[in-house]
């Protein structure tokens, strides 16, 4: 029987990146047709390898990176000034997507305002912590002060 590298999860198989073996004609009228898999040689083997390695290397990256931001994040106090009344109530409200705004020009750190979370958006004037998910699963706590314009 011949080995095939998978180049996909594939359910009955196997994970991505794994050497299995397969009938010919499974191989040659299923797997590669639909780019599922290649035939095992020394070469594709060595080069599935070197790309887990890239992409398990890239991962690392990312949730380094990520613990950095989430760091940078809650050492940070963001301030935004908004139009209120007499009694703190504001004229409009603070978004997620004014908070994410408020990131990105404070520390250069991109969030998407989906991954800010509040319950709902902010309608007073005082301070709040806002929780945001930094990526891979990291999260950071943003302090928020909103103030009143003068």
């Amino acid at each position: 029987m011949p080995e095939a590298i998978l180049l996909k999860d594939v359910a009955e198989l196997g994970d991505k990146g794994t050497v299995v073996d397969v009938s010919k004609g499974y191989l040659r009228n299923f797997l590669i047709p639909r780019q599922l898999a290649a035939p095992a040689t020394k070469g594709a083997v060595e080069a599935a390898r070197r790309r887990t390695e890239l992409e398990e290397r890239a991962a690392r990256d990312a949730v380094e990176r990520a613990h950095e931001y989430a760091d940078l994040l809650n050492k940070t106090v963001l301030t935004l000034s908004e139009k209120a009344g007499e009694d703190g109530r504001l004229f409009g409200s603070v978004t997620t997507q004014d908070i994410a705004d408020a990131i990105q020009e404070a520390r250069g750190i991109q969030i998407d305002k989906r991954h800010v979370h509040l319950d709902e958006p902010i309608k007073n004037v005082g301070t709040y912590m806002v929780s945001v998910d930094v990526a891979g699963g990291v999260t950071a706590s943003v302090k928020t002060m909103v103030t009143e314009i003068k």
